[in-house]
């Protein structure tokens, strides 16, 4: 007869292992591949200031913290004051010379890929949950005006904020919001939406809920944004869990019930949702409401993912990023459908047996494969489709369409990168390239 504590124990272990696809360590990620040929570079117009292993982020956490400004340890208990500021992280060693890191930053190897760490967060203000109504404190006007001044001296005048998955941390999550920077040559203003994961695999589902109470919060961080800073656009990047706060935020942001009261054009921009960890039927009940308010609304999806595969068992349903379209209505296929052919949604299905390198299982491609960080960035930088971004498109056999990664992929990337760097030059008007952008100065 079996040791059910065994058994208990190993299934406790393998949750654990399989959800902490969302807290790699935080080392810096594989160059993308629009830059691994060495032709192009992030970094050809990068200010003198800019030439450091130091990059700095913006943050918002409504993690509750304990201490004064200044000394604040942020806890895993939610709250509706948004803590405001910048969050400061170092790529490599104290002495990391500017030209070895940008050696690493555009040299194809795994090997040597830098650490990141959190040096300091600067807190600028406390954001409460009634302050808009009858005006805004000095302090949330000075963070505000502190975006605006790094969106006046960027050519990229979006601002894009990346909210991380579960089992992260305050750290992991100023990291990666760092990296994403860093690979924009510095030119993409961020804000990392830092919410109360517990940090833990084993604390799955107080994620789970402390993502649930973050929504409305995030929301309000969004309003906002919209409505004080001059951001042409705000674009979201989601990962993971995070995608549990993204969707129904943008969805509450949108309801009929919000209409009627002054409001501040959202200026919804890209939304990416990486290996999202929501439930197939919830994104399909909420896209409705915000889909037609964004530029275009992206799923990146690995079929094989591991910890979406243990995410269905343990919620008894599939995940957006490894979905069972069985589980939707005739109603709700044919409207997805739609939207996929007509409208601003696409679905990328990342497939491991077409993308060399990429592990089977992997939840992390976004960041930890080369072609999807690529994608990801054309995508923010240029506002492009996925067609125009190098990706094939595929349909099932249901006739649902979706988008795939050719072979030649890093090729295409590159002739691709080479046109809109000489459109950005010819023609007025044009998105910004990352070479041709003015990097930030927050």
């Amino acid at each position: 007869m079996p040791d059910f504590r065994i058994l208990t124990l190993r299934s406790m272990v393998l949750m654990a292992s399989l959800l902490a696809g969302c807290q790699p360590a935080p080392r810096l990620m594989p160059v993308p591949a629009v830059f691994a040929s060495g032709e192009l570079s992030p970094f050809a117009t990068a200010r003198a200031e800019e030439k450091s292993n130091r990059v700095s982020v913006f943050y918002a956490t409504n993690r509750l913290p304990v201490g004064p400004r200044g000394a604040r340890v942020h806890t895993i208990l939610p709250g509706m004051s948004l803590y405001v500021g910048h969050a400061a992280v170092r790529i490599g060693p104290m002495e990391q010379t500017w030209d070895d890191l940008y050696r690493v930053s555009v040299t194809p190897s795994r090997t040597t890929r830098p650490r990141l760490q959190l040096e300091s967060l600067e807190e600028l203000a406390v954001v409460r949950e009634d302050e808009g109504t009858g005006g805004l404190q000095p302090d949330t006007r000075r963070f505000l005006a502190a975006i605006d001044a790094a969106l006046a001296t960027s050519r990229n005048k979006d601002l894009t904020i990346y909210v991380h998955g579960s089992n992260s941390t305050v750290e992991l999550a100023s990291a990666q919001a760092a990296q994403f920077r860093h690979f924009t040559g510095g030119s993409a203003v961020v804000l990392a939406f830092i919410w109360p994961s517990a940090g833990s695999g084993l604390r799955y589902f107080t994620d789970v809920r402390n993502a649930r109470a973050s929504v409305p919060v995030f929301a309000r961080l969004y309003e906002l944004l919209a409505a004080h800073t001059a951001a042409e656009h705000i674009n979201v990047l989601a990962y993971s869990a995070g995608a549990q706060i993204v969707s129904p935020g943008l969805a509450a942001l949108h309801r009929p019930s919000r209409r009627g009261r002054p409001q501040s054009p959202l200026r919804l921009g890209e939304v990416y949702l990486a290996a999202p960890d929501i439930a197939l039927r919830t994104f399909i009940a909420e896209l409705p409401q915000y889909l037609d308010a964004t530029r275009r609304v992206t799923v990146s999806a690995n079929l094989d993912d591991a910890a979406l595969g243990l995410s269905k068992w343990l919620h008894g349903g599939s995940r957006l990023g490894n979905p069972d379209p069985s589980e939707l209505s005739e109603a709700e296929s044919h409207w997805l459908i739609d939207a996929a052919a007509r409208l601003s949604f696409d679905l990328i299905n990342v497939k491991p047996e077409a993308i060399p390198g990429m592990p089977r299982r992997s939840h992390a491609f976004w960041y930890d494969h080369p072609w999807v960080s690529s994608d990801v960035l054309l995508k923010f930088l240029f506002h492009i489709p996925p067609d125009a971004r190098g990706l094939n498109q595929s349909r099932t056999g249901q006739g649902f369409p979706y988008w795939t990664f050719p072979s030649d992929y890093p090729q295409r990337v590159v002739a691709i990168k080479r046109r809109l760097l000489r459109e950005v030059a010819t023609g007025p008007g044009e998105a910004p390239s990352v070479e041709s952008a003015q990097p930030t100065a927050d």
